[in-house]
C-alpha cells in the first residue's frame, strides 16, 4: 500500500499515536521505535530554525516536509498550520503544494495567530476547509485531511462552538478533526460522539495514558511540541550548567549510540 492509504487504514479502527518530531533526525529514531506513523510539529520546526511557532515561510515549511517524508517509510501527517494564507484560494494553493511533497496527510487550522479574533469568521474558516479538500481531491494524491478548531488553545474555550465548528468541517470535506487544548473527559467524549463515525485526533500529556484515550473513543494521539520541548530542556539543563557552574554533570546518564542507529 502507498502511505497514504496506509495512514487511512490506520484511522479505520483502534487507536494509534503519531508523535511529533522536528527535524530529519527524530522522525527516523521515532521510526525505529517502531510507531506507525508520525506528525511534524509547527512548533518544533520552527525552533529548530531559531523561529517562533507558526512563523516560517511556506518554502522553508514545504522543504522540511519534503525532508521528512523521504527520509521515513512511515506515513508522515503535516502540521500545515493555517494553509498559510487566509483567503480559500491561497489555502487550496498551498495545500496543492504541500500533497506534493509526500506527505500523507495534512491539517488545517482556524486560528488567525492573533488577529482582531482569536478564529476565523465561521463561514471563512467553512469555506478554506472546503478549499483544502477540493485541492486535496485535484491533486489525486489521497492526502487525509484533518480539520483543527483552536479555540481551547486560542482564548475561546467554547464546546459546543468548537463541535459546532467540528461537525461543520467533517460536512466540508475533512476526514479527522482535531480541537487541541481538550483535556476534560467528558469533553472529549461529546466530540467524538458529535463527530462520529469521523476518527478523532488528541493531543496527549502527562494527565491522560493512551488507554484512557482509546476508551474515550478517540481515534489518534499527537504531541504537539512536547517532544522538541523535552529535547531542548535536556540540551538547556546540560548547557547551563556548564556556563553558570563549570561542570558537566549534564553528560551523565545512558550514552545513545546515534552512529549505530542512524547507520
Amino acid at each position: 500500500m502507498s502511505k497514504t492509504e496506509t495512514f487511512r487504514r490506520l484511522h479505520e479502527s483502534g487507536c494509534f499515536v503519531i508523535p511529533n518530531p522536528w527535524d530529519v533526525g527524530s522522525a527516523i529514531y521515532l521510526e525505529k521505535l517502531g510507531f506507525k506513523a508520525i506528525a511534524s510539529s509547527s512548533a518544533g520546526f520552527a525552533w529548530s530554525q531559531g523561529r517562533t511557532d507558526n512563523n516560517v515561510t511556506l518554502d522553508q515549511l514545504l522543504g522540511h516536509l519534503t525532508a521528512l517524508a523521504a527520509a521515513v517509510k512511515i506515513p508522515v501527517n503535516a502540521d500545515f498550520e493555517d494553509g498559510l494564507a487566509v483567503e480559500p484560494e491561497g489555502v487550496a494553493t498551498n495545500v496543492a503544494k504541500a500533497a506534493r511533497t509526500g506527505i500523507a496527510g495534512l491539517s488545517i487550522e482556524d486560528s488567525t495567530r492573533g488577529g482582531g479574533e482569536p478564529l476565523y469568521a465561521f463561514d471563512l474558516a467553512v469555506e478554506r476547509i472546503r478549499a483544502a479538500r477540493t485541492a486535496i481531491d485535484k491533486s489525486g494524491t489521497g492526502v487525509l485531511l484533518t480539520g483543527r478548531s483552536e479555540g481551547f488553545i486560542a482564548g475561546r474555550p467554547d464546546l459546543a462552538e468548537t463541535i459546532k465548528r467540528l461537525q461543520a468541517y467533517a460536512a466540508a470535506g475533512a476526514d479527522c478533526l482535531f480541537a487541541p487544548g481538550l483535556t476534560n473527559k467528558d469533553d472529549i467524549a461529546a466530540v467524538v460522539k458529535a463527530v462520529a463515525p469521523k476518527p478523532v485526533n488528541l493531543i496527549g500529556g502527562p494527565w491522560i495514558t493512551v488507554k484512557e484515550i482509546a476508551d474515550l473513543g478517540v481515534r489518534r494521539i499527537s504531541v504537539g511540541g512536547s517532544l522538541a520541548r523535552a529535547a531542548w530542556r535536556g540540551f538547556s539543563a546540560a548547557a547551563k550548567e556548564i556556563a553558570e557552574q563549570g561542570t558537566f554533570g549534564g553528560f551523565t546518564g545512558p550514552k545513545l549510540d546515534l552512529d549505530s542507529l542512524f547507520g
